[in-house]
Parts: C-alpha cells; structure tokens; sequence
C-alpha cells in the first residue's frame, strides 16, 4: 500500500532555490505524467548492454536512478523544474556539466544539491551532512567553468533549475563511484537488507526508508553492554556517545521526525519493530571512539501485519497514518 508521503510525493513536489544558502521552495502542482516516482520505476527495469552510454532527454520534473548523458531544451518557459538522482546505498552520484546554455543575467539558474530537498525538508539533515547547508549548493550562474563536475556526499543529488527562453538548455553527464563507508541513505525500495559501519568517526548516519516497514534489528556493535531502551522523557541514551534511533514522521527531514526508540547497547539476536509512518529512518549517533555497526532488515508494513503481534516486537508506532 502506497503510504501518504509517497502519495504527497506523487502529486506535489516542492523544491529549493536558494540565495548564500537561504531557502525558498516552489510548488509543481501536478506531477501527472512527469512522476519521478513512476520514471524511477522504469529506469530500475532498464537493461544496457556493455559499453553503451544512456542518452535520454529529461522532463522538467524527473528522477533517475541511471548513469548517462541527460539533456533538457525549454519548449516554453520553464520556472519550477528539478530531477532527483539517487544511487544504491553505497554509491557516490557525480554531475558533470557537459553544456550549458541559459540566461543567468536574466534570472535563469541551475543548481546542484547535496541531498534531496522535498517539501522544504532536507535529506541528509543539516546536523548529518558534512557541509554547511550553503556549501551544499552548486551554482552554475556563480562558479561556470571553475566548477563543472560535482559528487554528491551520498546516494542521493538533484538539480534544480529555471530556463525561461525556448531553445536554451543544458546537458549533464551522471556517474556513479563506490563509497567504502555508506553513511547517509535513502532506499530505492520498500524492503532490502544493510549493514551500516562507522569506522572511528565522529559523525550521525541516516538510513531512510520512505515506506511504512516492519524494521528487524539482528546485529548492534557499539561497545557497550547489553540493552534495549525505549524513548522516554526521562530515559533512554543521554549522555551516550554512541548509539542508535529510530524515528517515524511524514517528512524528509530525520531532524524533524519523531524519536520511537533507542539502542545503546550492543547485542546479538533480534529486535523488532512495526513502524507505519510515512518515513522510516534508523540513525546511528557515533562518538569516533569504536568502530560501530548494526545491521537490520526491513520490509513494507500491510495492513495484516499490523494485525498481528510478532515474538521480539516493540509497540507499534504511526498506524493511524496508514
């Protein structure tokens, strides 16, 4: 069962533009035929032979899941265009400029981000990226051939971009590369199986999954002792340095989401949990001083399911959303 935040996903895409790194975000009123979603599907079925480069023109609302050379040429003035790029858990996304040709002066613009932005929310947050949010940003109008080749900080990227003379455009070339370390990631699909390592860092790891899902917990390495806790007011993992959380809610943003449960402790067994929000994330909080680790599985979450209580289930969460 589709879940409302890919329902509102479908029909309204909202997206940044952005001036020194202040945010303001613009309506598509209707997706219709232009669904990334739906487009997202079709490139997953999609078969290359050896060598052969992907060419395709893109539509002004996309999203693609595919390396390739992608052009766009406004027919008519176009205003509020973006397309989504996302990767496996482990690949990096790199956009190269092969052809630009738009009216900066004019108001035109084409920009690169670090993430996805929907809804004015941001994936990776700002407390779990690297970069500040205005160095997130690649402007095509400000940086022109100083910048032409952008990697994106995890498996996901976008363009967003305003074309307002017929016959002006772009070409950009998309290429994957492997992350050793996958830290920050939004799924592909609604089921799937992911080992997330932080290896001696200093740093918070999302792994987002944009679907209501049963969450199996089967492996927790974080140097602790053994433990299961959850959130509270008054307990759970404060003053933890290293631990893992989950949290459900309808936006984008793990920042902004609801806090279910805390894992501070290692164990080895299994530890469920039943969570019909519109979004899943699991987010590992890591200290730098061990080399943590969990692994889980997770699938979509029906209706059935929810009928029925499993051995190992922590309390269900978010169901009146589905």
């Amino acid at each position: 069962m589709p879940s409302a935040f890919q329902l509102q996903c479908h029909l309204v895409l909202i997206f940044l533009a952005a001036s020194k790194g202040e945010t303001r975000y613009l309506e598509v009123r209707d997706a219709g035929e232009d669904d990334p979603f739906l487009l997202l599907s079709e490139d997953l079925k999609r078969e290359l032979s050896a060598g052969q480069i992907y060419r395709r023109s893109l539509r002004c609302i996309d999203m693609l899941s595919i390396e390739g050379q992608f052009s766009f040429t406004a027919d008519q003035p176009q205003l509020h265009c973006a397309t989504f790029f996302i990767g496996e858990p482990e690949e990096l996304i790199t956009v190269h400029y092969d052809f630009v040709n738009i009216d900066c002066q004019g108001g035109d613009f084409l920009k690169v981000f670090d993430g996805w932005i929907l809804k004015g929310e941001k994936f990776p947050s700002s407390l779990d990226h690297p970069l500040t949010t205005s160095q997130r940003y690649a402007d095509f109008c400000e940086s022109g051939n100083i910048q032409r080749s952008i990697r994106s900080s995890q498996n996901v990227a976008m363009i967003f971009f305003r074309i307002q003379q017929p016959g002006n455009g772009f070409t950009v070339t998309v290429k994957k590369s492997s992350n050793l370390f996958p830290c920050n990631v939004i799924s592909q699909t609604p089921s799937g199986r992911f080992t997330m390592v932080i290896p001696h860092q200093h740093r918070n790891c999302s792994f987002s999954i944009i679907y209501p899902v049963v969450i199996k917990i089967s492996d927790l390495i974080l140097g602790h002792l053994n433990g299961l806790f959850l959130k509270k007011p008054s307990a759970g993992c404060a003053g933890v340095g290293d631990f893992v959380e989950l949290l459900g809610g309808a936006g984008l943003d793990p920042s902004k989401m609801f806090p279910l449960a805390d894992l501070c402790h290692s164990f080895h067994g299994s530890a469920q949990m039943k969570i019909g929000c519109d979004n899943t994330v699991l987010r590992m909080v890591s200290s730098g001083k061990h080399v943590n680790r969990v692994t889980f599985e997770y699938h979509q979450l029906d209706l059935q399911e929810t009928e029925t209580r499993k051995e190992n289930s922590i309390e269900e969460f978010c169901f009146p959303s589905i």
